[in-house]
């Protein structure tokens, strides 16, 4: 009975692969590349518009979590946060066990260190490792928390429109969002001060030609600048920066 029992999950377990085989490539190319640029939530801000459809990447094999696939297109695993989950990760997982494959790449996830507190070389390649988790961090632990400090003055709200557009990557937005989002900048210097040093943070990973010295110090003088603003979850922010290190080899 139970040598029955296997070969019949062994057939069923087979043909739903098969079937998967088949369906992924119409489903990733006619869904995906359709839904998945246009509805759905983003866990990053990378530079194009890809959404994760949905938390629970099942039906097409992880490609669900298509705004985690492109913000890290090399990691082997889509899922990313607690919530979701990603089938093809078991697959992998399954292959690994059995000795077929072997995972040379996943995503990144910050390490900090509570002992370091001066900048050097690691603590600039660290932070450009997770350059998009940084982002996120930003988002959340700085950001936010001044653009609602700032709205509660006035005894409002922030509204989903307005979070919106001092989250999403700048090159998205349309014309009326990006003049919307001038308006609410050059009225508060609170909310305008985060916004750039955003802006400078972004700038210099994307500085190739710098050299590892001058990397270094520029993240220092961002640092320094940031803790100087007065804007106590700015300077909480760079304090943070200070303790990102390598994972361990």
């Amino acid at each position: 009975m139970l040598v029955i029992n296997l070969a019949v999950f062994g057939v069923v377990g087979l043909t739903i692969w098969a079937v998967l085989m088949m369906a992924i490539p119409f489903l990733a190319a006619g869904i995906i590349n359709g839904v998945g640029h246009f509805w759905g939530y983003r866990n990053f801000e990378c530079k194009d518009a890809a959404t994760n459809v949905m938390p629970w990447g099942v039906l097409m094999g992880g490609e669900e979590l298509h705004n985690n696939h492109h913000a890290f297109p090399s990691s082997a695993k889509f899922a990313l946060r607690p919530f979701e989950f990603d089938i093809g990760w078991v697959y992998i997982k399954g292959l690994v066990a059995l000795g077929l494959a072997k995972v040379r790449r996943i995503a990144p996830v910050p390490v900090l260190d509570n002992k370091r507190v001066h900048i050097d070389l690691d603590t600039v390649k660290a932070v450009l490792l997770n350059r998009l988790h940084v982002l996120r961090d930003y988002y959340f632990h700085v950001t936010l928390p001044v653009l609602r400090a700032e709205v509660a003055q006035i005894g409002g709200k922030v509204r989903t429109s307005t979070r919106r557009l001092f989250r999403r990557e700048i090159s998205l937005l349309d014309e009326s969002a990006r003049a919307r989002l001038s308006e609410l900048l050059n009225s508060n210097q609170a909310l305008r001060t985060v916004y750039e040093y955003r802006e400078r943070l972004q700038k210099l990973w994307e500085s190739s030609t710098a050299s590892n010295e001058r990397l270094v110090q520029n993240f220092k003088d961002w640092c320094a600048q940031a803790e100087a603003t007065g804007i106590q979850s700015l300077q909480e922010f760079a304090a943070r920066l200070r303790r990102y290190s390598l994972q361990p080899a």
